[in-house]
């Protein structure tokens, strides 16, 4: 091999090189773009999920808060309903049964006429989420019951509802009414409610109403 072609072939042996090394840099900055872009788009990705995410939980907030003022806003129409169907409901245990049996004429259609209104204002309380508590029986619970006295008894558990003397009602998870009872007291001790609440032993009323 000539001198002229060792040279040739040294320039391109370093030429191969210098391209190698320009290849070799280029895809390394390539690289290094390419992760800057990825590390771009998980941001905006995370971003973007963190957008919908707060999207999502503002909805459903607006809509229960919605569904809240639909339902709780006539809570004080509802608690007049309450009280008309009250005095009907005492408007008819005033009468004797036998009274009701014997009636005749016109004082027999007005019996049936109070009758029928007041089933159908409970009828439309329900309808509209209105529901009766009727806790006879039940362990008493401060959030739903009102204490008014005490009724000394050693058969039944202590806080035992022995007596209703006026219904209660909720309205969707809330009290519109507490039930006003009479418990029993004396009998054998239950465990509170809520945990060691002593207000179920005590008869204190805890205050939910709307």
């Amino acid at each position: 091999m000539s001198d002229e072609e060792f040279q040739n072939e040294a320039n391109q042996t370093e030429l191969d090189e210098d391209q190698a090394q320009e290849n070799a840099a280029g895809e390394q900055e390539a690289a290094s773009q390419t992760q800057v872009l990825e590390a771009e788009n998980a941001k905006l990705k995370d971003r973007l999920l963190r957008a919908v995410a707060e999207m999502e939980n503002l909805r459903k907030r607006t809509e229960r808060d919605v569904k809240d003022a639909r339902q709780y806003a006539m809570a004080n129409f509802a608690r007049d309903m309450l009280t008309a169907t009250d005095n009907l409901s005492r408007a008819l245990m005033t009468m004797a049964q036998e009274a009701k049996d014997e009636a005749e004429g016109p004082f027999k259609s007005l019996i049936e006429g109070v009758e029928m209104t007041e089933r159908e204002m409970h009828r439309l309380l329900e309808k509209n989420g209105i529901t009766k508590l009727e806790p006879k029986g039940e362990k008493f619970d401060p959030n739903f019951h009102q204490a008014m006295f005490e009724i000394p008894n050693s058969d039944v558990a202590e806080n035992t509802v022995m007596e209703v003397m006026q219904a209660g009602y909720v309205i969707g998870e809330r009290v519109l009414r507490p039930a006003m009872v009479g418990v029993a007291k004396g009998g054998p001790k239950v465990v509170p409610i809520n945990n060691g609440d002593d207000a179920a032993e005590t008869g204190e009323n805890l205050d939910r109403s709307v």
